[in-house]
């Protein structure tokens, strides 16, 4: 099955000059969606991560079924004043300006083997946020998982040698 084609590009969302990858004709297809976990799952096994972690939103998309896949837990990270209990931060740049995700103290303990999961991996900001939360935790980000990476943008770059699982390249 070609995962790709139920992508929808729209252009110009949410500002022109911007083409959006539209997932949601993905979760809307079951059979799609399941194969799209099973691959995820498939090339991410052999690094045995004992916790998953997944930034809000599109992203808790692909963890929580893969968690369960994987019968670990997940840990939510989120952006400031969302989550109930003390909380990590982590800071990063982006396009114009700069951005803050959280993850609960708590979530994570030395020797994790943690999965990051999104959607997109655009210019690696996100993804270089988690790996520092998990990093301040003393867990270990094992690999990374992700529906798609928007190449040009050069995101791998800020994961280094971690190990990148991708479905779709754009």
């Amino acid at each position: 099955m070609d995962i790709s084609s139920f992508i929808r590009k729209i252009p110009d969302y949410p500002k022109p000059g911007i083409l959006f990858y539209d997932i949601t004709p993905l979760l809307g297809a079951g059979d799609a969606f399941r194969q799209t976990i099973d691959l995820m799952y498939e090339q991410t096994c052999s690094l045995r991560p004992t916790k998953i972690v997944a930034a809000e939103a599109r992203g808790f998309l692909f963890a929580a079924p893969l968690a369960v896949r994987f019968n670990i837990g997940l840990v939510p990270v989120r952006k400031p004043g969302k989550l109930p209990y003390k909380t990590l931060s982590a800071s990063y740049d982006l396009e114009y300006g700069s951005n803050t995700l959280c993850m609960h103290c708590d979530a994570l303990e030395s020797g994790d083997r943690v999965l990051i999961v999104d959607d997109v991996l655009a210019t690696g900001g996100t993804v270089q946020a988690m790996v520092q939360l998990v990093k301040q935790c003393g867990a270990e980000v094992v690999g990374c998982a992700m529906l798609m990476e928007l190449d040009a943008l050069k995101g791998r770059e800020k994961i280094g040698n971690t190990p990148l699982c991708v479905l779709m390249h754009v």
